[in-house]
């Protein structure tokens, strides 16, 4: 089943309760590795899994905060900081890098849908 996220349709990859608070998971869509997070506030968030720092697919497993009001996860390899809303590098650690790239996420109910990132320019 597929459902409308805000950029466009999404996928179905897991229930709400499949994710645990502050604990990140990795889906599988269309061959590319997503990181989604579960926070206090009931929201899902998705990024890229993969650290644009290392070049591994980690971020699942990165430390989720926050920095100010912006919710963020620290990659576990080099403890550089993600914005999880918007997919910014917020603290380099000194390395060159990039950002991830944000999925749209839509919660229905219990089930979680993820919609493909828009592309950015190269």
């Amino acid at each position: 089943m597929t459902i409308t996220t805000a950029a466009g349709r999404g996928v179905r990859v897991c229930s709400l309760s499949d994710l645990e608070t502050e604990r990140g998971r990795a889906a599988l869509i269309e061959g590319e590795q997503v990181a989604l997070f579960l926070l206090p506030d009931g929201t899902v968030h998705a990024v890229d899994n993969l650290d644009p720092f290392s070049g591994a697919h980690v971020i699942s497993r990165g430390i989720v905060g926050s920095r100010g009001e912006a919710p963020t996860v620290a990659s576990p390899l080099h403890k550089q900081v993600f914005d999880l809303r918007t997919g910014e590098c917020l603290e380099t650690q000194g390395k060159v890098g990039g950002p991830l790239r944000v999925w749209p996420v839509a919660v229905d109910g219990q089930d979680v849908y993820v919609g493909m990132p828009e592309r950015v320019a190269s």
